[in-house]
């Protein structure tokens, strides 16, 4: 039941470290194969471009430079190296999200939803004095969000699909229905859920998903890939060790979107 590839990891082309370290760090936990799945935005929103401004995360207009690194890379490595992107999602963005995978041609994208109505679902200052009854609202449109990314079937994978649950203001109103929502877009859909031990070893203490969504998902027969969300080396051989032990205490492989 082990990992053998780590399709979720981030590089010094948006919020993670240098490359050539992890792919050694890959290595040396022994994994097969790594992607890279840097952060991505494309839409032209000012406030998300002024985002991208100060925090340097460009890949919209790096990934050339990225993948010539990669091609480098795959050269001096025994290790099968993805050319990823892990994209944000809006519904309102699709057309502008489908034209720039046509023209990047990537490996495979992640899809991710990090914000709803403009404010990060990852970041507890939004939702600090929001009351009850708009942290529901928040919560549903964040479920709503991510069943339609899944219906798209843009992305290859949906990534940590139940992301609001790591904010201590929005834990908790996840419910069941989200679950059977979100559960039955991927019974429809080719987009499959990852395994995201980004948080196992964090102060939410983990997985994306939480037990009780994993158990929606596997009774309608959805199955995982295996993500790491790996920004530091020395986070990618505890997170596999984490992962290895979880698909073997359920019993499960990794789904592989490559042989």
């Amino acid at each position: 039941m082990s990992v053998v590839h780590d399709y979720h990891v981030h590089s010094n082309y948006s919020d993670g470290t240098m490359m050539p370290r992890m792919v050694a760090a890959a290595a040396d936990a022994g994994l097969q194969g790594i992607g890279f799945a840097d952060h991505c935005n494309v839409a032209e929103r000012e406030e998300l471009m002024r985002e991208k401004r100060e925090y340097g995360i460009n890949l919209d207009q790096t990934y050339p430079l990225r993948r010539k690194a990669i091609e480098s890379l795959r050269e001096e490595s025994d290790l099968r190296i993805f050319d990823a992107v892990e994209l944000d999602y809006a519904p309102r963005d699709q057309s502008a999200i489908a034209g720039f995978l046509d023209e990047a041609d990537f490996d495979y994208a992640i899809g991710s939803v990090h914000r709803v109505n403009g404010r990060n679902v990852q970041s507890s200052a939004p939702f600090a004095n929001a009351s009850e009854a708009e942290l529901r609202e928040v919560v549903d449109d964040y479920y709503e969000t991510l069943a339609e990314l899944v219906e798209s079937e843009l992305f290859e994978i949906a990534a940590h699909v139940d992301l609001v649950e790591r904010t201590p203001e929005l834990r908790g109103y996840t419910t069941a229905d989200h679950h059977a929502m979100v559960a039955d877009a991927f019974r429809r859909s080719r987009t499959v859920p990852e395994l995201n031990a980004g948080r196992v070893e964090r102060d939410y203490g983990e997985f994306h998903p939480a037990a009780d969504f994993r158990a929606a998902l596997r009774e309608r027969g959805v199955a995982f890939v295996a993500g790491s969300d790996s920004h530091a080396p020395d986070e990618v051989g505890s997170r596999k060790e984490t992962l290895d032990d979880h698909f073997e205490q359920a019993g499960v492989e990794p789904l592989r979107l490559f042989d």
